[in-house]
This record gives structure tokens, sequence and C-alpha cells, in this order.
């Protein structure tokens, strides 16, 4: 059995993003928003991902830190949370100048995290951090 479960491993070895939406959207409540706070994230200890690592104008989905590095013009870089706030699920995909929740459609900028298109009302949290010789550590 353990060989069909999605881990978060595979997803960021560059498993298909569309193996991870039907089981992410199984995991959808029936609630309007997130409410516990928590945002989700997991800074860990370390480095999260090198700078040279995140496109510019694009992300990086860090699935197994549960968060989101982007560099929305060349030099700046901002870190979110990968939790969407409209019920949970993970963000899977950094796109044309957005993070895509896949399971409602919900997306957010990938310059402050606000919101897109709906039906998600409240912005990805921000996630602080520091950039030390060229890695994107979150403090």
């Amino acid at each position: 059995m353990s060989g069909s479960r999605i881990t978060r491993r595979k997803v960021v070895a560059g498993s298909a993003v569309t193996a991870v939406g039907a089981p992410l959207l199984a995991a959808c409540g029936g609630g309007d928003e997130a409410t516990d706070g928590s945002g989700g994230s997991d800074s860990g200890s370390g480095p999260l991902i090198a700078t040279s690592e995140v496109p510019v104008g694009g992300g990086v989905i860090v699935a197994d830190r549960n968060l989101v590095a982007t560099q929305p013009t060349e030099g700046t870089f901002k870190v979110f949370s990968a939790v969407c706030p409209h019920q949970g699920c993970s963000v899977t995909k950094v796109t044309d100048g957005t993070i895509d929740c896949p399971c409602h459609g919900s997306r957010f900028s990938i310059e402050d995290g606000s919101v897109s298109q709906g039906p998600a009302r409240s912005p990805l949290e921000e996630v602080t951090f520091e950039v030390t010789g060229g890695e994107i550590v979150p403090s």
C-alpha cells in the first residue's frame, strides 16, 4: 500500500501536479475559510532554498516545508505559507505571476500573497525570512 501513497518527497521531486489534485481535493472541508490561524507553515531549521532556484517573475513550492518562495522582480524575494486560507488545501504551482490552489481555483499574487482570484478571501500568510549566502532562510 505504501507504494501508492503520495508523499511530499514525490511532489518535490516533480511528480505530476495532476496526480496530486485529487487527493488534495478530498482534504477540503465544508467551511468557508480556514480559521485556526496557524497558516500551516513549518519554518523548520536551515535554508529553505537557494535564491538561484527561484525564477524571476515566478516561484517554487517547497512542499516538505509547506512554503512557497517567490521572486516577483530580480533580487526581491517573498516567502508565503503554502496553505490556502480558503479550506486548507496546499497550493501546487506558481505560474503567470500567481500561486495556484488546485482545490477550488484560488490564485494568489507572487508579490504579496493577496487574492487574485477567489473563492479565497484572505491572502496567503507571509513568512519572515532572511537571504544569507545566496539562500533563503526562514527566521
